[in-house]
């Protein structure tokens, strides 16, 4: 999927973060998609015509594509191209065909669409093998770079290759050496203020202050002591610049010393000039842990919380429940079954009667064969509407026909989100929707922190499911707060994929 179309109107919208796919692509690919994104949401916010350059889109194809590129649901229209059937891995720009190959030598000569250059990888149709490109020529002669037009031999390729074949360029050297320099050393340096102490009879000091208004390091105060100490100097005494020159060697940080105050005795030496790299070294290691551990903070301040008791929520939050009774008593067990599908040839008075709730979509709500299924179940049980991951205008002409006469004529309990915009649909058509029904969120919504729980429950959230695809430490963590209510899938088939697509036809 590409976006880069859409990124005002993701502005415009309000959404403050893009995420990259990242679990199996290459770190040059991830450089590449950040550089060039940032680039145009940049533009966006500018003042400036948006216009994206079909460099970058080459770019961003280059480095990995499945057929080319798809909007995916981003658009009003629907998108006939989400899938591409041809190929599942990475097919890169295509290159041109083999107007001819003369396999003795392993000549391959085509007519370019692509420039290419020694180093390059490209791949044939109807091959799974790439090659590295090592010998290019035009007319006989040896070359290294090319032009899109023109007709190149590329020697030294053997394999199953025939005339006409669709040649792919899949990876372009000079694209990949890029990234990889844009994150093989540190570009962006965050500004700090030093102050340096070397006196007589004194180990030598460090005093960092921030010389930013990055709100993440605005009560920054690291001081740091080395049990070094200068001496009287008997040939040159250490100087300023020296001390200046040394501790500026801040290349593998994040960091660099804007402003540099030096407090320094008249004819003094270090005897181990290292001591000042020993020195800004462990200095901006404090720095450091001091920036994570207010990332790992919670700050009040930064969040929408509405409520009167603030105080009570966060210490609920950072408090770890220790004492087990004092568990059993907050996390009584419960239970509760999702029907996806009801059978009228089932007889459901058999389910036991450990079952606290049951989650049944809408659609069966609304059908009159279900309706002697569902009156005894509310009876036994708390009925819950489940509502679904990926919801289509036909399914918001549903929810506000039936949702009002469902709540009252089952005695609904609650319901069970499965997307953020699930809340602005109840909140249209019931009036203290979090006084009246539980919301549970569902799995979906992907809970893997603290901030999050909270925001849900401002949101009027009463409970979450724990996603499948947290680690066990995740889940221990999670289930430390008590603020919430939690639940915990236990049997059933977990969807591998919702899709607002069909696979088996494309019309």
């Amino acid at each position: 999927m590409c976006s880069l179309d859409y990124i005002p109107a993701f502005i415009k919208a309000g959404v403050k973060a893009l995420k990259i796919e990242g679990r199996m692509k290459s770190p040059e690919y991830v450089a590449t998609v950040t550089r060039i994104y940032k680039k145009y949401i940049d533009l966006a916010l500018s003042n400036k015509p948006y216009i994206v350059d079909k460099k970058d889109r080459k770019d961003l194809l280059q480095v990995f594509n499945r057929g080319m590129s798809s909007q995916g649901h981003l658009d009003s229209e629907p998108n006939r191209d989400l899938v591409f059937k041809d190929k599942p891995n990475n097919m890169g720009l295509l290159l041109g065909k083999v107007q001819n190959y003369n396999k003795n030598k392993g000549y391959i000569t085509l007519k370019l669409k692509e420039p290419i250059q020694i180093g390059d990888t490209i791949s044939f149709e109807n091959e799974t093998d790439t090659y590295t490109i090592s010998e290019l020529m035009e007319n006989g002669k040896n070359i290294t770079e090319t032009y899109i037009g023109q007709t190149v031999t590329i020697g030294r390729i053997k394999g199953n290759i025939s005339f006409n074949y669709k040649i792919y360029k899949i990876s372009s050297k000079s694209l990949s050496s890029s990234a990889k320099s844009s994150y093989q050393k540190e570009n962006r340096k965050i500004p700090l203020n030093c102050e340096v102490t070397i006196k007589k009879e004194k180990p030598i000091s460090i005093h960092i202050t921030p010389s930013n208004s990055i709100k993440l390091y605005k009560d920054l105060s690291i001081k740091y002591e080395l049990n070094e100490f200068p001496i009287d100097a008997k040939n040159r005494p250490l100087d300023n610049e020296t001390i200046i020159k040394q501790l500026s060697k801040t290349s593998d940080t994040p960091y660099e010393f804007k402003n540099i105050k030096i407090n320094l005795d008249d004819n003094v030496f270090l005897p181990k000039l290292s001591s000042l790299n020993e020195l800004r070294r462990k200095s901006l290691e404090q720095v450091e842990q001091y920036a994570i551990l207010e990332c790992l903070r919670f700050d009040p301040k930064t969040q929408p919380i509405s409520t009167d008791n603030k105080d009570k929520i966060l210490s609920d939050m950072r408090n770890v429940v220790k004492n087990n009774s004092n568990l059993d008593k907050i996390n009584e067990i419960k239970i509760s079954i999702l029907l996806n599908y009801l059978d009228t040839n089932l007889d459901y008075s058999n389910l036991s009667n450990d079952i606290d709730n049951i989650y049944i979509p809408l659609k069966f709500y609304t059908s009159k064969q279900y309706e002697t299924i569902l009156e005894m179940l509310s009876k036994r049980f708390n009925l819950y509407i489940y509502m679904p991951t990926i919801v289509k205008g036909n399914y918001k002409n549903l929810f506000y026909a039936y949702s009002e006469k469902t709540v009252k004529k089952y005695d609904i309990r609650g319901f069970v989100i499965s997307n953020i915009c699930n809340i602005r649909l109840l909140n249209e058509l019931f009036t203290d929707l979090d006084k009246y029904f539980k919301i549970v969120a569902n799995y979906t919504f992907n809970v893997f922190n603290s901030q999050t729980v909270l925001a849900l429950k401002e949101l009027g959230v009463s409970r979450f499911t724990i996603s499948p695809e947290l680690d066990k430490d995740t889940i221990i963590s999670l289930c430390d707060y008590s603020y919430l209510q939690k639940e915990l899938i236990v049997y059933g088939r977990t969807p591998l994929l919702n899709m607002n697509y069909c696979l088996l036809r494309r019309n």
